[in-house]
Protein backbone atom coordinates (compact mmCIF):
# COMPACT_ATOMS: atom_id res chain seq x y z
CA UNK A 1 0.00 0.00 0.00
CA UNK A 2 1.24 3.56 -1.09
CA UNK A 3 2.45 5.80 1.55
CA UNK A 4 0.34 8.98 2.12
CA UNK A 5 2.61 11.89 1.08
CA UNK A 6 1.94 15.47 0.81
CA UNK A 7 0.68 15.86 4.29
CA UNK A 8 0.42 19.83 3.92
CA UNK A 9 -1.95 19.37 1.09
CA UNK A 10 -3.78 16.66 3.44
CA UNK A 11 -4.45 19.28 6.06
CA UNK A 12 -5.35 21.58 3.67
CA UNK A 13 -7.86 19.02 2.43
CA UNK A 14 -8.99 17.97 5.84
CA UNK A 15 -10.23 22.35 6.67
CA UNK A 16 -12.03 22.38 3.15
CA UNK A 17 -14.03 19.45 4.24
CA UNK A 18 -14.75 20.20 7.50
CA UNK A 19 -15.91 24.36 5.75
CA UNK A 20 -18.07 21.83 3.67
CA UNK A 21 -19.66 19.34 6.69
CA UNK A 22 -20.03 22.76 8.60
CA UNK A 23 -21.71 24.40 5.78
CA UNK A 24 -24.18 20.53 5.42
CA UNK A 25 -24.99 20.72 9.23
CA UNK A 26 -28.55 20.81 9.77
CA UNK A 27 -29.40 23.97 11.12
CA UNK A 28 -31.68 24.83 13.80
CA UNK A 29 -32.03 28.26 15.82
CA UNK A 30 -31.07 27.32 18.90
CA UNK A 31 -31.47 30.08 22.08
CA UNK A 32 -28.60 32.05 22.72
CA UNK A 33 -29.33 32.29 26.37
CA UNK A 34 -29.97 29.03 27.33
CA UNK A 35 -28.48 27.47 30.78
CA UNK A 36 -27.90 24.19 30.89
CA UNK A 37 -28.42 21.82 33.63
CA UNK A 38 -27.03 18.21 34.47
CA UNK A 39 -27.66 16.04 36.79
CA UNK A 40 -25.26 15.30 39.67
CA UNK A 41 -23.52 12.93 41.01
CA UNK A 42 -24.18 10.43 38.18
CA UNK A 43 -20.83 10.01 37.72
CA UNK A 44 -17.45 10.38 39.97
CA UNK A 45 -16.79 13.79 38.50
CA UNK A 46 -16.93 13.92 34.93
CA UNK A 47 -13.37 15.31 34.55
CA UNK A 48 -12.47 16.69 31.40
CA UNK A 49 -13.83 15.12 29.18
CA UNK A 50 -13.60 15.95 25.22
CA UNK A 51 -16.19 17.82 23.61
CA UNK A 52 -16.91 16.55 20.49
CA UNK A 53 -19.03 18.78 18.36
CA UNK A 54 -19.82 16.15 15.60
CA UNK A 55 -23.57 15.64 13.38
CA UNK A 56 -23.49 12.13 13.73
CA UNK A 57 -21.10 9.65 14.03
CA UNK A 58 -18.18 11.00 11.90
CA UNK A 59 -16.10 7.76 11.52
CA UNK A 60 -19.46 5.95 10.81
CA UNK A 61 -22.42 4.47 11.67
CA UNK A 62 -22.59 1.84 13.46
CA UNK A 63 -19.86 2.88 15.70
CA UNK A 64 -18.61 -0.16 17.34
CA UNK A 65 -19.13 -3.76 15.52
CA UNK A 66 -21.34 -6.32 17.04
CA UNK A 67 -25.11 -6.93 17.48
CA UNK A 68 -26.01 -4.83 20.29
CA UNK A 69 -29.36 -3.17 21.41
CA UNK A 70 -30.80 -0.80 23.56
CA UNK A 71 -27.99 1.43 24.88
CA UNK A 72 -27.78 3.75 28.32
CA UNK A 73 -24.77 6.27 28.56
CA UNK A 74 -22.91 7.41 31.27
CA UNK A 75 -19.66 9.96 31.38
CA UNK A 76 -16.95 8.39 34.44
CA UNK A 77 -14.07 10.79 34.69
CA UNK A 78 -13.98 12.16 31.55
CA UNK A 79 -14.63 9.20 29.75
CA UNK A 80 -17.88 8.78 27.52
CA UNK A 81 -19.43 4.99 28.01
CA UNK A 82 -21.77 3.17 26.60
CA UNK A 83 -23.77 0.22 28.23
CA UNK A 84 -25.82 -2.42 25.74
CA UNK A 85 -28.03 -5.43 25.50
CA UNK A 86 -26.13 -8.26 23.72
CA UNK A 87 -28.55 -8.83 21.29
CA UNK A 88 -29.41 -12.44 20.80
CA UNK A 89 -31.99 -14.52 21.39
CA UNK A 90 -33.42 -14.46 24.77
CA UNK A 91 -31.71 -17.88 26.19
CA UNK A 92 -28.40 -16.24 24.79
CA UNK A 93 -28.41 -12.76 26.97
CA UNK A 94 -26.34 -14.28 29.46
CA UNK A 95 -23.54 -11.72 29.41
CA UNK A 96 -23.74 -7.70 29.24
CA UNK A 97 -20.56 -5.61 27.71
CA UNK A 98 -20.00 -1.91 27.69
CA UNK A 99 -17.76 0.44 25.45
CA UNK A 100 -16.03 3.27 26.21
CA UNK A 101 -14.55 6.54 24.37
CA UNK A 102 -12.47 9.57 24.97
CA UNK A 103 -13.81 11.21 22.41
CA UNK A 104 -17.14 9.05 20.96
CA UNK A 105 -14.36 7.97 17.46
CA UNK A 106 -12.16 5.37 19.34
CA UNK A 107 -13.71 2.69 21.32
CA UNK A 108 -12.86 0.28 23.76
CA UNK A 109 -14.81 -2.88 24.12
CA UNK A 110 -15.18 -4.37 28.09
CA UNK A 111 -16.61 -7.87 27.61
CA UNK A 112 -18.21 -9.58 30.38
CA UNK A 113 -19.03 -6.88 32.65
CA UNK A 114 -22.09 -8.76 34.48
CA UNK A 115 -23.13 -12.13 33.44
CA UNK A 116 -26.03 -14.86 35.00
CA UNK A 117 -23.28 -16.67 36.77
CA UNK A 118 -22.90 -13.26 38.92
CA UNK A 119 -27.09 -12.79 39.22
CA UNK A 120 -28.18 -16.19 40.61
CA UNK A 121 -31.88 -15.57 40.43
CA UNK A 122 -31.52 -14.91 36.67
CA UNK A 123 -31.89 -17.69 34.45
CA UNK A 124 -33.20 -16.51 30.74
CA UNK A 125 -31.41 -12.97 30.62
CA UNK A 126 -30.06 -10.56 31.08
CA UNK A 127 -30.65 -6.81 29.18
CA UNK A 128 -31.32 -2.99 29.32
CA UNK A 129 -28.63 -1.71 31.50
CA UNK A 130 -28.97 1.48 32.98
CA UNK A 131 -25.80 2.85 34.45
CA UNK A 132 -25.58 5.28 38.33
CA UNK A 133 -22.79 6.38 40.30
CA UNK A 134 -23.19 7.19 43.69
CA UNK A 135 -21.24 6.63 47.13
CA UNK A 136 -18.25 5.97 45.52
CA UNK A 137 -20.01 2.72 43.80
CA UNK A 138 -20.85 1.98 40.09
CA UNK A 139 -24.76 0.85 39.60
CA UNK A 140 -25.64 -1.18 36.90
CA UNK A 141 -29.61 -1.90 36.78
CA UNK A 142 -30.61 -4.61 34.66
CA UNK A 143 -33.78 -6.92 33.41
CA UNK A 144 -33.85 -10.44 33.74
CA UNK A 145 -36.27 -13.32 33.00
CA UNK A 146 -38.49 -11.28 31.32
CA UNK A 147 -41.50 -12.22 33.70
CA UNK A 148 -44.99 -11.88 32.62
CA UNK A 149 -48.07 -10.66 34.84
CA UNK A 150 -48.80 -13.13 37.41
CA UNK A 151 -45.90 -14.69 37.63
CA UNK A 152 -44.37 -13.56 40.19
CA UNK A 153 -47.45 -14.78 42.67
CA UNK A 154 -46.60 -18.60 41.04
CA UNK A 155 -43.40 -17.92 42.56
CA UNK A 156 -41.51 -16.78 39.28
CA UNK A 157 -38.83 -14.37 40.22
CA UNK A 158 -37.72 -11.89 37.23
CA UNK A 159 -37.61 -8.23 36.68
CA UNK A 160 -35.23 -5.01 37.41
CA UNK A 161 -31.96 -6.01 39.44
CA UNK A 162 -29.69 -4.17 40.29
CA UNK A 163 -25.49 -4.81 40.77
CA UNK A 164 -22.81 -3.06 42.35
CA UNK A 165 -18.85 -2.33 41.46
CA UNK A 166 -15.97 -0.05 41.75
CA UNK A 167 -14.82 0.32 38.84
CA UNK A 168 -17.57 1.08 35.24
CA UNK A 169 -16.20 -1.50 33.26
CA UNK A 170 -17.15 -4.11 36.44
CA UNK A 171 -16.73 -6.60 37.42
CA UNK A 172 -20.42 -6.12 38.47
CA UNK A 173 -21.92 -8.22 41.35
CA UNK A 174 -25.67 -8.46 42.13
CA UNK A 175 -25.88 -6.34 45.34
CA UNK A 176 -29.46 -7.85 46.42
CA UNK A 177 -29.65 -11.43 45.43
CA UNK A 178 -32.89 -10.93 44.46
CA UNK A 179 -35.02 -8.15 42.01
CA UNK A 180 -35.36 -4.72 43.10
CA UNK A 181 -38.55 -4.53 41.45
CA UNK A 182 -39.89 -7.76 40.97
CA UNK A 183 -43.76 -7.79 39.90
CA UNK A 184 -46.19 -5.60 38.04
CA UNK A 185 -47.09 -2.28 39.82
CA UNK A 186 -49.94 -0.53 37.87
CA UNK A 187 -49.76 -2.83 35.02
CA UNK A 188 -46.09 -1.71 33.90
CA UNK A 189 -43.46 -4.65 33.15
CA UNK A 190 -40.59 -4.24 35.31
CA UNK A 191 -37.95 -3.95 32.72
CA UNK A 192 -36.20 -1.39 30.62
CA UNK A 193 -35.47 1.01 33.25
CA UNK A 194 -33.38 4.57 33.54
CA UNK A 195 -31.62 5.79 36.49
CA UNK A 196 -31.93 9.85 37.04
CA UNK A 197 -30.46 11.84 39.60
CA UNK A 198 -31.98 15.26 40.10
CA UNK A 199 -30.16 18.60 40.81
CA UNK A 200 -31.58 18.52 44.34
CA UNK A 201 -29.59 14.81 44.63
CA UNK A 202 -32.79 12.93 44.32
CA UNK A 203 -32.77 9.61 42.50
CA UNK A 204 -35.33 8.12 40.50
CA UNK A 205 -35.71 5.36 38.50
CA UNK A 206 -37.89 5.39 35.48
CA UNK A 207 -39.16 1.45 33.96
CA UNK A 208 -41.94 -0.23 31.91
CA UNK A 209 -42.31 -2.76 29.32
CA UNK A 210 -45.84 -4.00 27.75
CA UNK A 211 -47.33 -0.46 27.10
CA UNK A 212 -47.58 0.86 30.77
CA UNK A 213 -44.51 3.12 32.76
CA UNK A 214 -43.66 3.92 36.30
CA UNK A 215 -41.81 6.08 38.11
CA UNK A 216 -40.41 5.54 41.62
CA UNK A 217 -37.61 7.00 43.88
CA UNK A 218 -34.58 5.25 44.70
CA UNK A 219 -32.92 5.84 48.17
CA UNK A 220 -29.81 7.18 49.26
CA UNK A 221 -28.17 3.80 48.83
CA UNK A 222 -29.54 3.40 45.30
CA UNK A 223 -30.36 -0.35 46.18
CA UNK A 224 -34.01 0.24 47.75
CA UNK A 225 -36.89 1.90 47.39
CA UNK A 226 -38.64 5.30 48.51
CA UNK A 227 -42.03 6.64 49.09
CA UNK A 228 -43.45 9.50 47.23
CA UNK A 229 -44.81 12.10 48.89
CA UNK A 230 -48.34 10.52 48.69
CA UNK A 231 -47.12 7.69 50.46
CA UNK A 232 -46.86 5.15 47.86
CA UNK A 233 -43.95 4.18 45.87
CA UNK A 234 -44.97 3.42 42.02
CA UNK A 235 -46.37 6.29 40.39
CA UNK A 236 -48.06 5.63 36.67
CA UNK A 237 -46.59 8.08 34.16
CA UNK A 238 -47.80 6.45 30.93
CA UNK A 239 -48.24 8.91 28.00
CA UNK A 240 -49.72 8.40 24.68
CA UNK A 241 -48.57 5.85 22.23
CA UNK A 242 -45.97 4.33 25.56
CA UNK A 243 -44.31 0.97 24.89
CA UNK A 244 -40.80 0.26 26.77
CA UNK A 245 -37.84 1.87 26.90
CA UNK A 246 -38.23 4.82 29.46
CA UNK A 247 -35.81 7.98 29.21
CA UNK A 248 -34.84 10.67 31.82
CA UNK A 249 -32.96 13.81 30.99
CA UNK A 250 -33.06 17.28 32.02
CA UNK A 251 -32.61 20.62 30.39
CA UNK A 252 -32.87 24.39 31.46
CA UNK A 253 -34.60 23.21 34.17
CA UNK A 254 -37.22 21.23 31.99
CA UNK A 255 -38.08 17.06 32.48
CA UNK A 256 -37.87 15.28 29.06
CA UNK A 257 -39.47 11.74 29.38
CA UNK A 258 -38.48 9.65 26.21
CA UNK A 259 -39.59 6.40 25.74
CA UNK A 260 -40.16 3.73 22.46
CA UNK A 261 -43.07 3.46 20.47
CA UNK A 262 -44.01 0.09 17.79
CA UNK A 263 -43.09 -3.03 17.94
CA UNK A 264 -38.79 -3.94 18.56
CA UNK A 265 -38.71 -6.51 15.85
CA UNK A 266 -40.20 -4.25 13.32
CA UNK A 267 -38.93 -1.31 11.05
CA UNK A 268 -41.45 1.18 12.71
CA UNK A 269 -39.63 1.14 16.37
CA UNK A 270 -39.12 4.71 17.12
CA UNK A 271 -38.51 7.17 20.22
CA UNK A 272 -41.37 9.85 21.52
CA UNK A 273 -40.96 12.51 24.45
CA UNK A 274 -42.97 14.44 26.41
CA UNK A 275 -42.03 17.88 28.89
CA UNK A 276 -42.60 18.31 32.18
CA UNK A 277 -41.87 20.79 35.16
CA UNK A 278 -41.57 18.28 37.56
CA UNK A 279 -39.42 14.54 37.47
CA UNK A 280 -42.95 12.55 38.13
CA UNK A 281 -44.96 14.37 35.39
CA UNK A 282 -47.74 14.45 34.06
CA UNK A 283 -45.41 13.93 31.03
CA UNK A 284 -48.34 14.58 27.90
CA UNK A 285 -46.84 13.43 24.68
CA UNK A 286 -45.27 15.74 22.27
CA UNK A 287 -43.82 14.13 18.98
CA UNK A 288 -42.18 11.31 17.74
CA UNK A 289 -38.04 12.66 17.58
CA UNK A 290 -36.72 9.49 15.78
CA UNK A 291 -37.88 7.15 13.05
CA UNK A 292 -36.79 4.88 10.71
CA UNK A 293 -35.32 6.60 7.66
CA UNK A 294 -36.20 4.66 4.20
CA UNK A 295 -32.65 5.55 2.82
CA UNK A 296 -30.50 4.63 5.93
CA UNK A 297 -31.99 2.32 8.53
CA UNK A 298 -34.90 1.11 9.87
CA UNK A 299 -36.44 0.14 13.81
CA UNK A 300 -34.67 2.48 15.28
CA UNK A 301 -35.34 3.50 19.27
CA UNK A 302 -34.73 2.11 22.60
CA UNK A 303 -32.17 5.01 23.33
CA UNK A 304 -29.69 6.72 25.64
CA UNK A 305 -28.84 10.86 25.50
CA UNK A 306 -25.24 11.45 25.82
CA UNK A 307 -24.75 15.35 27.08
CA UNK A 308 -21.38 16.80 26.82
CA UNK A 309 -20.71 18.58 29.96
CA UNK A 310 -21.05 22.73 29.66
CA UNK A 311 -22.46 22.80 26.37
CA UNK A 312 -25.39 22.12 24.43
CA UNK A 313 -24.24 19.29 22.81
CA UNK A 314 -26.86 16.56 23.21
CA UNK A 315 -26.61 13.03 21.18
CA UNK A 316 -29.24 10.16 21.16
CA UNK A 317 -27.53 6.91 21.31
CA UNK A 318 -30.04 4.13 19.69
CA UNK A 319 -30.00 1.12 17.80
CA UNK A 320 -31.61 0.02 14.38
CA UNK A 321 -31.15 -2.46 11.58
CA UNK A 322 -29.75 -2.29 8.36
CA UNK A 323 -32.19 -2.42 5.56
CA UNK A 324 -31.40 -5.22 4.51
CA UNK A 325 -31.51 -7.25 7.38
CA UNK A 326 -34.05 -10.02 8.23
CA UNK A 327 -33.61 -10.97 11.31
CA UNK A 328 -34.86 -8.99 14.40
CA UNK A 329 -32.09 -9.39 16.55
CA UNK A 330 -29.54 -8.50 14.58
CA UNK A 331 -29.90 -4.96 15.65
CA UNK A 332 -26.61 -2.77 15.26
CA UNK A 333 -25.73 0.75 17.89
CA UNK A 334 -25.81 4.27 16.09
CA UNK A 335 -25.55 7.67 17.59
CA UNK A 336 -26.67 11.06 16.02
CA UNK A 337 -26.91 14.59 17.42
CA UNK A 338 -30.10 15.76 18.94
CA UNK A 339 -30.93 19.69 18.39
CA UNK A 340 -33.25 21.81 21.13
CA UNK A 341 -34.86 24.26 19.14
CA UNK A 342 -35.59 28.07 20.44
CA UNK A 343 -38.77 26.84 22.79
CA UNK A 344 -37.02 23.92 23.88
CA UNK A 345 -38.98 21.25 21.85
CA UNK A 346 -36.49 18.92 20.34
CA UNK A 347 -36.21 18.40 16.65
CA UNK A 348 -36.44 15.37 14.73
CA UNK A 349 -33.46 13.45 15.01
CA UNK A 350 -31.75 13.09 11.41
CA UNK A 351 -29.85 9.89 10.60
CA UNK A 352 -26.99 11.17 8.79
CA UNK A 353 -24.15 8.91 6.43
CA UNK A 354 -20.89 9.86 6.98
CA UNK A 355 -17.52 8.15 7.48
CA UNK A 356 -14.35 9.62 7.78
CA UNK A 357 -12.62 6.55 8.59
CA UNK A 358 -11.38 8.02 11.94
CA UNK A 359 -11.78 5.18 14.25
CA UNK A 360 -9.74 2.79 11.65
CA UNK A 361 -12.07 0.77 10.86
CA UNK A 362 -14.78 0.31 8.05
CA UNK A 363 -17.77 -1.10 10.32
CA UNK A 364 -20.68 -1.11 7.65
CA UNK A 365 -18.87 -1.31 4.79
CA UNK A 366 -19.61 -4.71 2.50
CA UNK A 367 -16.26 -4.77 0.17
CA UNK A 368 -16.44 -7.16 -3.22
CA UNK A 369 -13.37 -7.79 -4.62
CA UNK A 370 -10.11 -6.24 -4.44
CA UNK A 371 -7.81 -5.31 -0.83
CA UNK A 372 -9.48 -3.41 1.02
CA UNK A 373 -8.40 -1.84 4.69
CA UNK A 374 -8.38 1.27 6.66
CA UNK A 375 -4.99 3.17 6.27
CA UNK A 376 -4.07 6.62 7.44
CA UNK A 377 -8.03 7.89 8.24
CA UNK A 378 -8.05 6.47 4.35
CA UNK A 379 -10.34 3.58 2.78
CA UNK A 380 -7.89 2.35 0.75
CA UNK A 381 -7.87 -0.71 -1.99
CA UNK A 382 -5.34 -2.33 -4.34
CA UNK A 383 -7.67 -2.20 -7.65
CA UNK A 384 -6.26 -5.08 -9.26
CA UNK A 385 -8.23 -5.91 -11.41
CA UNK A 386 -11.14 -3.66 -9.41
CA UNK A 387 -13.67 -3.62 -6.30
CA UNK A 388 -16.74 -2.06 -4.42
CA UNK A 389 -17.71 -1.03 -1.29
CA UNK A 390 -20.87 -0.50 -0.56
CA UNK A 391 -23.30 1.09 2.32
CA UNK A 392 -26.51 -0.52 2.93
CA UNK A 393 -28.27 2.30 1.79
CA UNK A 394 -31.42 3.12 -0.32
CA UNK A 395 -31.08 6.74 -1.16
CA UNK A 396 -33.21 8.46 -4.07
CA UNK A 397 -32.31 11.58 -4.14
CA UNK A 398 -28.87 12.74 -2.88
CA UNK A 399 -25.53 14.54 -2.71
CA UNK A 400 -22.98 12.21 -2.00
CA UNK A 401 -19.17 13.80 -1.21
CA UNK A 402 -16.17 11.60 -1.32
CA UNK A 403 -12.43 12.51 -1.55
CA UNK A 404 -10.20 10.23 -3.97
CA UNK A 405 -6.44 10.01 -3.74
CA UNK A 406 -5.16 8.15 -6.67
CA UNK A 407 -1.57 7.24 -6.33
CA UNK A 408 -0.34 5.18 -9.48
CA UNK A 409 -0.95 8.04 -12.01
CA UNK A 410 0.18 5.28 -15.07
CA UNK A 411 -2.88 3.12 -15.04
CA UNK A 412 -5.92 3.90 -17.61
CA UNK A 413 -8.47 2.65 -14.74
CA UNK A 414 -10.47 5.34 -12.47
CA UNK A 415 -11.94 5.82 -8.97
CA UNK A 416 -14.83 7.00 -7.85
CA UNK A 417 -18.28 6.95 -6.33
CA UNK A 418 -21.12 4.23 -6.96
CA UNK A 419 -24.76 5.47 -6.49
CA UNK A 420 -28.62 4.26 -7.09
CA UNK A 421 -27.14 0.73 -7.26
CA UNK A 422 -28.69 -2.93 -7.03
CA UNK A 423 -26.86 -6.38 -6.69
CA UNK A 424 -22.98 -6.33 -6.22
CA UNK A 425 -20.50 -7.16 -8.05
CA UNK A 426 -20.08 -11.00 -8.23
CA UNK A 427 -24.22 -11.09 -8.41
CA UNK A 428 -24.60 -7.82 -11.22
CA UNK A 429 -24.18 -4.73 -10.06
CA UNK A 430 -26.70 -2.04 -11.75
CA UNK A 431 -26.58 1.79 -10.63
CA UNK A 432 -24.34 4.77 -11.25
CA UNK A 433 -20.62 4.91 -11.38
CA UNK A 434 -18.73 8.46 -11.63
CA UNK A 435 -15.04 7.47 -12.17
CA UNK A 436 -12.20 9.82 -12.70
CA UNK A 437 -9.24 8.95 -13.67
CA UNK A 438 -5.30 10.29 -13.20
CA UNK A 439 -5.33 11.82 -16.13
CA UNK A 440 -8.35 14.05 -15.42
CA UNK A 441 -10.96 12.16 -18.02
CA UNK A 442 -14.25 11.88 -15.67
CA UNK A 443 -16.95 9.50 -16.66
CA UNK A 444 -20.41 8.54 -15.83
CA UNK A 445 -21.34 5.46 -16.42
CA UNK A 446 -24.86 2.92 -15.88
CA UNK A 447 -23.79 -0.79 -15.20
CA UNK A 448 -26.33 -2.91 -15.60
CA UNK A 449 -25.10 -6.64 -14.82
CA UNK A 450 -22.62 -7.47 -17.08
CA UNK A 451 -23.53 -4.23 -19.67
CA UNK A 452 -21.40 -0.82 -19.11
CA UNK A 453 -22.25 1.81 -20.94
CA UNK A 454 -20.90 5.73 -20.77
CA UNK A 455 -23.66 8.40 -20.51
CA UNK A 456 -21.33 11.20 -20.02
CA UNK A 457 -17.49 11.97 -20.24
CA UNK A 458 -15.30 14.94 -20.34
CA UNK A 459 -12.00 16.09 -19.35
CA UNK A 460 -11.78 17.96 -16.08
CA UNK A 461 -11.20 21.63 -15.95
CA UNK A 462 -9.22 23.18 -13.50
CA UNK A 463 -6.32 21.27 -11.48
CA UNK A 464 -6.05 17.58 -13.29
CA UNK A 465 -6.07 14.67 -11.08
CA UNK A 466 -2.49 13.67 -11.14
CA UNK A 467 -0.52 11.24 -8.87
CA UNK A 468 -0.45 12.37 -4.84
CA UNK A 469 -3.38 14.84 -4.89
CA UNK A 470 -6.68 14.09 -3.12
CA UNK A 471 -9.55 15.51 -5.05
CA UNK A 472 -13.22 15.89 -3.93
CA UNK A 473 -16.18 14.76 -5.91
CA UNK A 474 -19.41 15.65 -5.47
CA UNK A 475 -22.38 13.99 -6.97
CA UNK A 476 -26.07 15.50 -6.81
CA UNK A 477 -28.55 13.84 -8.28
CA UNK A 478 -32.47 15.17 -7.93
CA UNK A 479 -35.03 13.10 -9.85
CA UNK A 480 -33.43 12.69 -13.45
CA UNK A 481 -30.66 15.33 -13.09
CA UNK A 482 -27.48 14.29 -12.53
CA UNK A 483 -24.54 17.27 -12.01
CA UNK A 484 -21.13 16.13 -11.21
CA UNK A 485 -18.40 18.18 -9.55
CA UNK A 486 -14.72 17.78 -9.24
CA UNK A 487 -12.94 20.19 -6.47
CA UNK A 488 -14.77 23.26 -7.72
CA UNK A 489 -18.43 22.64 -6.16
CA UNK A 490 -19.98 25.82 -7.85
CA UNK A 491 -19.66 24.69 -11.59
CA UNK A 492 -20.48 20.89 -12.39
CA UNK A 493 -18.17 19.31 -14.36
CA UNK A 494 -21.10 17.20 -15.91
CA UNK A 495 -24.89 17.57 -16.25
CA UNK A 496 -27.16 14.98 -17.59
CA UNK A 497 -30.36 13.62 -17.75
CA UNK A 498 -30.85 10.47 -17.24
CA UNK A 499 -33.29 8.01 -15.40
CA UNK A 500 -32.16 5.02 -15.89
CA UNK A 501 -31.71 4.09 -12.02
CA UNK A 502 -34.14 5.89 -9.41
CA UNK A 503 -32.53 4.83 -5.74
CA UNK A 504 -30.39 2.43 -4.23
CA UNK A 505 -27.26 1.68 -2.39
CA UNK A 506 -24.22 3.81 -2.08
CA UNK A 507 -20.22 3.32 -2.20
CA UNK A 508 -16.89 3.84 -4.26
CA UNK A 509 -15.59 1.57 -6.57
CA UNK A 510 -12.14 1.40 -8.67
CA UNK A 511 -11.61 0.27 -11.81
CA UNK A 512 -7.94 -1.43 -12.62
CA UNK A 513 -6.83 1.69 -10.61
CA UNK A 514 -5.63 1.62 -6.70
CA UNK A 515 -7.18 4.56 -4.89
CA UNK A 516 -7.97 5.74 -1.11
CA UNK A 517 -10.88 7.39 -0.03
CA UNK A 518 -11.97 9.53 2.45
CA UNK A 519 -14.74 12.09 4.05
CA UNK A 520 -17.69 9.98 2.77
CA UNK A 521 -21.02 11.75 3.20
CA UNK A 522 -24.28 11.18 2.09
CA UNK A 523 -27.04 13.86 2.45
CA UNK A 524 -30.72 14.24 0.98
CA UNK A 525 -30.94 17.59 -0.16
CA UNK A 526 -33.23 19.18 1.97
CA UNK A 527 -30.74 18.40 4.90
CA UNK A 528 -28.56 21.19 3.55
CA UNK A 529 -29.79 24.42 4.70
CA UNK A 530 -29.18 28.21 4.98
CA UNK A 531 -27.91 29.13 8.23
CA UNK A 532 -31.03 31.18 9.67
CA UNK A 533 -30.37 34.58 9.64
Amino acid sequence: MAELRYPDLRSAMSGLLQKISNTFQVVLIISAASTWSSPIPQNPGYGTPAVPNYTTAEAGNPFVDGWYADPDTAIYDGIYWVYPTSSYAYEEQTYLDAFSSPDLINWTKHPNILTIADVKWAKKAVWAPAPAFRNGKYYLYFAANDIQEGEAEKGVIGGIGVAVADSPDGPYIDALGKPLIGEYHNDAQPIDQDVFIDDDGQAYIYYGGHSFANVAKLNEDMISLGTLEDGTTFKNITPENYVEGSQMIKRDGIYYFMWSEGGWTGPDYSVSYAMADSPLGPFPRKSKVLQQDNAVAKGSGHHGVIHVPDTDIYYIVYHRRALSETLANHRVLAYDRMYFTEDGTIAPVRMLVKDNFADGNMIGWKTYGGEWEVVDQQLAVDGTPGGMALLDTNFTDLIFNATIYMPDDGSSGSAGIVFRATGNESSGFSGYYVGLSPSGILLLETFQNQARKTVASTSTSGSQASIDDDYLLRVIAVGDEIQVFVDDLEKPELKVIDSTFTHGKNGVMVVDLAAEFGNVSILKPDEIQSKAS
